[in-house]
């Protein structure tokens, strides 16, 4: 004889938790709020974030939009347990994209996706998604976290961010008259970035590495790993906003220094890279490490990762000294990398 099931269904034993993401979010505002500034006018919770565009100088604003996530960095994050840092990664990624438009970053929503939610994790994410905020020098005035038990599987997650940034029209980047002659100067990379990490994974796997392996000193493999992108806005955003001359950005982000320089270059015009000067040829980095201690090829190298430099930009070769001085002024280092030829090709030479 069958017996009828008693049935108890509720959102909770689903695996989600309103009440805790509510509680979360508590503890949260007021770390976000620290990102506040004059121009933000709502507070976390609300159906969507606001915040006031003071356009009184400018002639003829444009905003700029940028987009992206963190990639496979987090399954670094998820085996180290250490969650403090890609909230960083994932302001730089975009907040990056923004400057190298000339735009001005002014607000940033985030989005976090999980299977279960946690007090560690959710806090440790939010404190670097602010802190990337803070040195960006935008506000975070919203964004979205939800559980979905039925998508990501235990332990899994992904994290995007969106931001908005300000511009006038006369300077946007890239400008007209890129031309042969034009001297590349790249601002050095805090290493490995955000891009390039299924390669790192596949490496790990294959050679049964441990991420407190010691690769050189006494440096874990983990920790170099996990280091943040570096967010270039306060020394690009200085030097747009004086009198050096500055042609172009590009930010070296998936696709290495080729591809991400032909997307600022006109299409009849090449560059040449000085070869020795990526970071794969100096000793004690992880691009080093990468080429000679795992064999990946010069050219997988190129096309995959930043190998040093996270910026690069295009400056009239007489204006290059002035350029180059300033950046040391405010104590950003910067180097010539290369150099812009008539061609069409891409040289490393």
């Amino acid at each position: 004889m069958s017996t009828k099931k008693d049935y108890n269904f509720s959102y909770k034993s689903s695996g989600v938790d309103i009440n805790k993401a509510d509680k979360l979010i508590e503890l949260a505002k007021p770390i976000i709020k620290k990102t506040n500034n004059k121009n933000t006018v709502s507070e976390i919770g609300g159906f969507g974030g606001l915040f006031k565009i003071d356009i009184r100088k400018y002639k003829q604003p444009m905003f700029v939009g940028a987009t992206d996530g963190v990639g496979t960095k987090l399954l670094i994050a998820k085996q180290l347990d250490a969650y403090d840092t890609i909230g960083i990664d994932l302001v730089a990624m975009s907040v990056n994209d923004i400057i190298v438009q000339g735009a001005k970053p002014l607000f940033f929503l985030d989005y976090l996706a999980i299977h279960k939610l946690t007090e560690k994790i959710f806090i440790s994410i939010i404190k670097g998604v602010t802190k990337g905020c803070k040195e960006a020098g935008c506000s975070l005035i919203g964004g979205e976290t939800a559980e979905l038990p039925g998508i990501y599987p235990k332990g899994g997650y992904d994290l995007a961010g969106f931001c908005v940034g300000i511009v006038e029209k006369s300077k946007i980047l890239p400008r007209r008259g890129i031309k042969a002659g034009d001297i590349l100067l790249g601002l050095p990379s805090s290493g490995l970035h955000s891009n390039g990490y299924s390669l790192i994974r596949n490496i790990i796997d294959e050679k049964g590495l441990s991420l407190s392996k010691k690769i050189y000193g006494n440096t874990s493999l983990g920790k170099l790993l996990i280091k943040p992108t570096k967010i270039y806005v306060n020394p690009i955003l200085k030097a747009l906003q004086s009198s050096v001359k500055i042609k172009a950005i590009a930010h070296i982000t998936g696709g290495g220094i080729v591809n991400n320089l032909k997307r600022v270059m006109p299409n009849n015009l090449g560059f040449n890279i000085y070869k020795n000067n990526l970071a794969f040829f100096k000793k004690n980095n992880i691009f080093y490490w990468l080429k000679n201690e795992c064999k990946v090829s010069e050219k997988e190298l190129i096309k995959t990762f930043n190998c040093g430099w996270g910026m690069v930009l295009v400056v009239p070769r007489k204006e290059k000294e002035e350029v180059v001085n300033y950046f040391y002024k405010n104590k950003q280092n910067i180097n010539q990398i290369g150099e812009v030829v008539a061609s069409k090709n891409v040289a490393f030479n």
